[in-house]
């Protein structure tokens, strides 16, 4: 296994750039959402954060799809990196000098929004490229697990490092999106793809919307991952929890936010050391059950090693559901579409996490936090069950990949 990840310098490049990202990505959430509560005192304006991240990549959806598929997917993740670092940098001068203000600091989050909204389906798509279908898997467990890594300590980082002042965390966030940039911009070019033909060109957009919608097992999985965080999603909440619940401050901030990542690291190492192969349906329907019913713990726990506990145990539900749902994308989906069903799913994805925080936020703007929590976590198990009945391909799905695939 060690020889298989670290034998190919293209998917280490690969594996780099995205933890990179990731890190720098989750460190400054943290700084952001702290910076925002501060300022506002408003859940609601926590949830407004993650409606301006998630806009442009639901409005730029058909247009990433086709960049992805007809560019070079390295140079379109590299640029956008670039295009994060700049945006820090803005955020770490404003910080500086006070001169943008609120509206200033959702212009920013747009802005990354924007370059995310390119950046993820391009990852996405790249993967396959580097690595056999039949190791795939494995390769995504392994990727996840390094990503998860990042997750955790970014928030940490960002939470403690936020002692120091927001600029600090800005900063440094800044510098792992230009090393991310460069990583991913070293991976050996292959050979051209065929683009897509120019004439037929909104028809060929919408083509990822259609092969999904076609698959019940790929369009199940993915209406799935996108309900049920949209509905269980806590995370959004954490700074209220931490500063008017647990009273934590902004280094438990920074634990709470990385508990799901230490869970979600922990399931992928187990998955890279014993990937999951058969039973895919049921385990993914066990796992978004699980993520409910941790959501539903978090939302009651009045004690802070309850409540890591609880996003630990959350976390790793998801990263179960995650990788069968990352695998069946990539395994069922042809290389000539995998750009455009890539960038349908980050938006489903981005739906459930940035949408899913503005939901959260707004919910507990009405009913407060801990309401709209354990309301979230009871609508996720009853998904689940209602999603056992609409898609009965995806709960008999067995085998992950097709005997075929690793013939």
């Amino acid at each position: 296994m060690a020889s298989e990840i670290f034998g190919n310098p293209s998917f280490t490049r690969f594996w780099t750039a995205r933890s990179a990202s990731g890190f720098a990505y989750h460190m400054t959430a943290v700084a952001v959402g702290w910076q925002v509560y501060a300022m506002t005192g408003s859940a609601f304006m926590l949830g407004l954060v993650g409606l301006t991240e998630f806009l442009p990549q639901f409005l730029l959806t058909l247009v990433v799809g086709q960049v992805a598929d007809r560019v070079d997917r390295r140079r379109i993740a590299g640029v956008c990196q670039l295009i994060e670092a700049v945006a820090l940098l803005t955020l770490l001068a404003e910080t500086a000098g006070g001169f943008l203000g609120l509206g200033g600091m959702f212009a920013c989050v747009g802005l990354i929004g924007a370059a995310r909204a390119f950046e993820t389906p391009s990852l996405q798509a790249l993967l396959p490229s580097l690595v056999p279908l039949e190791a795939l898997p494995r390769m995504l467990a392994w990727s996840g697990s390094v990503w998860k890594t990042a997750m955790i300590l970014g928030p940490a980082a960002g939470g403690f490092l936020f002692a120091l002042g927001p600029g600090v965390v800005y900063g440094l966030g800044a510098v792992f999106y230009v090393g991310a940039a460069l990583a991913v911009l070293s991976i050996p070019a292959k050979p051209a793809r065929r683009p897509p033909q120019a004439e037929g060109l909104w028809r060929s957009a919408l083509d990822g919307l259609r092969y999904i919608k076609s698959r019940p097992v790929i369009f199940g999985a993915i209406s799935l991952d996108l309900f049920s965080v949209l509905l269980g999603g806590a995370v959004g909440l954490l700074p209220v929890f931490a500063s008017d619940i647990l009273a934590v401050g902004p280094g438990g901030l920074g634990a709470l936010r990385a508990a799901p990542s230490l869970g979600a690291l922990a399931m992928s190492l187990c998955l890279t050391r014993f990937p999951l192969t058969r039973h895919a349906g049921p385990a993914m329907f066990g796992a978004v059950i699980v993520f409910g019913l941790s959501t539903l713990v978090f939302g009651l726990s009045r004690s802070f090693p309850l409540s890591l506990a609880a996003l630990t145990v959350l976390g790793a539900g998801d990263m179960v559901s995650v990788v069968i749902r990352s695998t069946l994308i990539q395994i069922d989906t042809p290389d000539s579409l995998r750009g455009r069903v890539s960038a349908v799913n980050a938006v489903f994805i981005g739906a459930s996490n940035q949408l899913g925080d503005f939901e959260s936020g707004l919910l507990a703007a009405l009913v407060g936090a801990v309401p709209a929590v354990i309301f979230g976590g009871v609508g996720a198990v009853a998904l689940a069950l209602m999603w056992m009945r609409l898609f009965p391909e995806l709960r008999r799905r067995d085998r992950l990949v097709p005997e075929s695939v690793g013939a």
